[in-house]
C-alpha cells in the first residue's frame, strides 16, 4: 500500500469515529442538563485516568497504554450502540454486535492499525493486564460520578439499586482500593439520600 493509499484510509476512518460524537449515553452530564455522548465521556476518562493515576498501588498501569485503550474503547458503539450497564437483556447479544462493529470500523484502517487497534480494544474487554484493569475501573466510576452529582437521575430513571452499583464497581478494589473505599462511601451517601434504591 503506497503512502497516499494509506492516508486515504486513515482520514476515511477519522471521519467514521466523528460518529461518536452522536451517539447518546444514559449518563447525563453533572449539570443535569442533558445526555452525555460517547466521545465526551471518552475524553472525561482520559483525563481521569491522568489525575487518578496516583492512587494505584505500584507498579503502577502504564498511563500511555491506559489513554490509547480508553481512547478506543468505545469507538465499537458507533454501530453497537451505548449498552447500557444495567440493561441484562442488552448484554446477551453486546459482545457479537460489538466484535462486528470492531472489525468493520478499524478494518477501516490500514492493516497495522487495524491490529493495532483491535488489540487494544480487545485487551480492555479482557480486563486482565494492569492498564485494562485500571481503564475499566475509570470507566466504572465516571458514570457513578456523574449518578451521584446529579441526584441519581439515570439510576432513578431505571431503578437500579445499590447491590448492582456495588457490583459493578467490585473490580476497582484490585486496582485502586482508595478510590473504591471513596465511591463506596458515595454508594452508601446516595442510599441515604435517595438518590439510589438500597
Amino acid at each position: 500500500m503506497n503512502q497516499g493509499d494509506r492516508l486515504q484510509r486513515q482520514i476515511k476512518f477519522i471521519k467514521e469515529i466523528d460518529k461518536l460524537k452522536h451517539i447518546l449515553r444514559q449518563t447525563v452530564l453533572m449539570d443535569g442538563s442533558r445526555q452525555e455522548n460517547d466521545a465526551e465521556h471518552t475524553w472525561h476518562l482520559a483525563m481521569m485516568a491522568m489525575v487518578l493515576l496516583e492512587h494505584t498501588p505500584e507498579p503502577r498501569p502504564n498511563l500511555s497504554k491506559v489513554l490509547n485503550m480508553l481512547l478506543v474503547h468505545d469507538i465499537v458503539e458507533i454501530d453497537a450502540g451505548d449498552t447500557f450497564a444495567y440493561d441484562t437483556a442488552g448484554y446477551e447479544d453486546k459482545q457479537e454486535r460489538e466484535m462486528k462493529a470492531a472489525e468493520r470500523i478499524f478494518g477501516l484502517l490500514p492493516e497495522d492499525q487495524k491490529q493495532e487497534l483491535t488489540s487494544l480494544w480487545l485487551e480492555f474487554e479482557e480486563r486482565q493486564s494492569l492498564e485494562a484493569k485500571y481503564a475499566a475501573a475509570i470507566d466504572r466510576i465516571q458514570p457513578l460520578l456523574h449518578n451521584y452529582y446529579t441526584g441519581g437521575l439515570s439510576w432513578k430513571k431505571h431503578n437500579v439499586r445499590s447491590s448492582q452499583v456495588l457490583d459493578r464497581i467490585s473490580g476497582v478494589a484490585d486496582i485502586a482500593p482508595s478510590l473504591h473505599e471513596l465511591v463506596t462511601g458515595l454508594i452508601r451517601d446516595a442510599v441515604q439520600k435517595g438518590y439510589l434504591q438500597e
